[in-house]
């Protein structure tokens, strides 16, 4: 039996890729979501920079709580169940929105948004190593930048909406406009924003309701690990002496690098909506978008290049090293330029940024190949342990929770464009990982 047998033998990869696409197109929408929502809070409930932050924070902080918890759960329910229960719990994270509006209790947005990680947690804990072992190990980097394609695009997608059915005529409302009004005028208007959050949120956990009920019913067949595991053994790709996945030097160090990356991702695209606020950047709401625009480009030429022109690892040094480069530009870079953008696509008639801001975006390139790349190598020979050694690849998006609020106390401290110097030694790691530290397979 081949080591990406499934139970249905008869039935085409397509439809359960199809299906885990689906998944990946949700997981980029709502997890996007946060660039806009972070300066959206930050004017409903007054916030600071780093107390924005935090609306991220308890997102990605599920990531590490409840990893090992929702593993279990993969591995008793199986993995289409356990996409269903995940997607139930979305809704019920959504429809905690709810109440958080109406009452602008930032502990109760907070809540929200723990529980939204934590049903993502569950989600990505599955569909990663599915569309992992789904098919040939060779082509698994693939695979997953076609399911990057859909996760950016969503990504792109999801602030537009925002602005679009939350934010509406307040598009240019910033916390400083607001409190500088009188103090019946801001209630009123906090209130109205406030207010925004309710219908789209519920007709969200609707369709995530929806959406659960669909999987359920679907055909998705599951993985038969047990028969990769022994497979793996035979051909010496494997140790079955092993039983813990921090036997696995790669993977640890995968989960490291994983950290790390979202860690720059989340920087890249959740603060880029702040950082132009107070450069007085129209529309900040809807920057995340050009973050995610970068990173589909990147995913695109990775789809093209890998393995054809360049490897995973090569892919990978170079995406380090670029994002070292954008660090350096963001630092020296004039905040009053538009140049770049103008030469972009300011002939599309598109919105023109700051440079320093534009830089921001563009590290959206440089992180395009680490997630597709990373995944296929830390899973490498794990066999039965793939659940686990998931879970432990999923708590590495903690990094998405901690380095954000590093990067806002930098903020605070010494100033947005400065903080960002903070991304070099991350982006560094990456490049560390993609030379040697796939490679250690033995402590």
């Amino acid at each position: 039996m081949q080591a990406t047998a499934l139970n249905a033998k008869s039935q085409s990869n397509l439809v359960p890729i199809a299906l885990i696409g689906l998944l990946f197109f949700i997981f980029g929408f709502i997890t996007w979501l946060n660039g806009a929502l972070i300066p959206f809070l930050q004017i409903v409930c007054d916030l600071s920079q780093t107390q924005a932050l935090f609306i991220a924070s308890s997102f990605y902080i599920a990531y590490t709580v409840m990893a090992m918890p929702m593993a279990w759960i993969l591995e008793r329910a199986g993995y289409k169940n356990a996409i269903s229960i995940g997607l139930l719990m979305v809704a019920a994270g959504f429809l905690l929105f709810i109440p958080a509006a109406e009452t602008h209790a930032f502990a109760l947005f907070l809540l929200a948004q723990f529980v939204v990680g934590t049903s993502l947690t569950l989600l990505q804990t599955a569909a990663n190593p599915y569309i992992v072992k789904i098919g040939p190990q060779e082509t698994a980097a693939v695979r997953i930048f076609v399911m990057g394609l859909l996760n950016k695009g969503a990504g792109v997608l999801a602030p537009l909406f925002f602005a679009a059915l939350v934010v509406g005529e307040f598009k240019d409302v910033t916390i400083e406009s607001v409190n500088a009004l009188p103090d019946a005028e801001r209630i009123e208007q906090i209130k109205a924003l406030a207010d925004g959050l309710v219908l789209p949120y519920l007709c969200g956990a609707i369709v995530w309701i929806l959406a659960a009920l669909f999987i359920k019913k679907s055909s998705l067949p599951e993985l038969e690990l047990e028969d990769e595991n022994a497979e793996l053994a035979a051909e010496g790709g494997s140790d079955n002496s092993k039983n813990s996945v921090f036997q696995f030097p790669h993977l640890v160090l995968g989960a490291i690098t994983i950290f790390v990356y979202v860690g720059v991702e989340v920087i890249a695209g959740d603060t880029i909506g702040l950082f132009g606020s107070k450069l007085g950047v129209a529309n900040a709401t809807t920057l995340t978008s050009y973050t995610m625009g970068f990173m589909l480009v990147g995913y695109a030429l990775g789809l093209v290049l890998i393995p054809r022109v360049l490897s995973q690892q090569s892919a990978l040094l170079w995406s380090s090293a670029l994002g070292v480069i954008i660090s350096l530009l963001i630092v020296i870079s004039d905040p009053a330029s538009t140049l770049v953008s103008e030469v972009l696509w300011g002939w599309s008639g598109m919105q023109t940024l700051p440079d320093i801001v534009t830089f921001v975006a563009m590290f959206g390139f440089a992180n395009a190949v680490v997630w597709p790349a990373v995944w296929p190598l830390a899973l490498d020979g794990l066999g039965k342990l793939t659940p686990k050694g998931s879970a432990l690849l999923i708590m590495g998006i903690a990094g998405g929770a901690i380095l954000p609020i590093l990067y806002g106390v930098l903020a605070d401290t010494f100033g947005g464009q400065h903080a960002y110097l903070m991304m070099i030694p991350c982006y560094l790691f990456i490049l560390f990982y993609a030379a040697k530290g796939h490679k250690i397979k033995n402590w």
